[in-house]
């Protein structure tokens, strides 16, 4: 709802760079998770992982979901019902995120450290993945 609403009164300035955010954004939180994870000694890798902290997961959070402005913006030119279509959104990422937290914890204890350079790693893939489709439609 909030991307619908900040993409009808922002899209012409955001739409035009909103790739260039995500993939700096995605890209700078990435590669400083890769770079945590060799920092890590031997004896820190069998420790239970550190906890991000919440500015780091609200900017990854908005870094992720830039795009969804741009796409709330398109989906008030629908007229469909919005309330619907953000119940639905909003339920699949709460179902989505809760999973992905208990799943993280099993294997954030397991992996260690290779979790937070893959996770980094995959941050970098998804910005670099945004740019090129962005690019591509130019």
């Amino acid at each position: 709802m909030a991307g619908w609403a900040l993409g009808l009164a922002a899209a012409s300035y955001v739409e035009a760079w909103d790739h260039w955010i995500a993939f700096a954004l995605l890209a700078g939180l990435g590669a400083r998770m890769v770079f945590a994870s060799f920092a890590a000694s031997s004896e820190d890798a069998q420790e239970k992982p550190n906890r991000h902290g919440f500015w780091l997961l609200a900017l990854t959070g908005f870094a992720t979901s830039i795009d969804a402005m741009v796409v709330g913006v398109g989906l008030a030119f629908l007229n469909e019902d919005i309330l619907l279509i953000a119940a639905a959104i909003g339920l699949t990422t709460f179902v989505m995120v809760t999973v992905g937290v208990m799943v993280g914890r099993v294997l954030g204890t397991m992996v260690g450290k290779r979790a937070e350079m893959l996770g980094g790693l995959m941050l970098i893939g998804i910005g670099s993945a945004i740019l090129v489709e962005h690019l591509s439609k130019i």
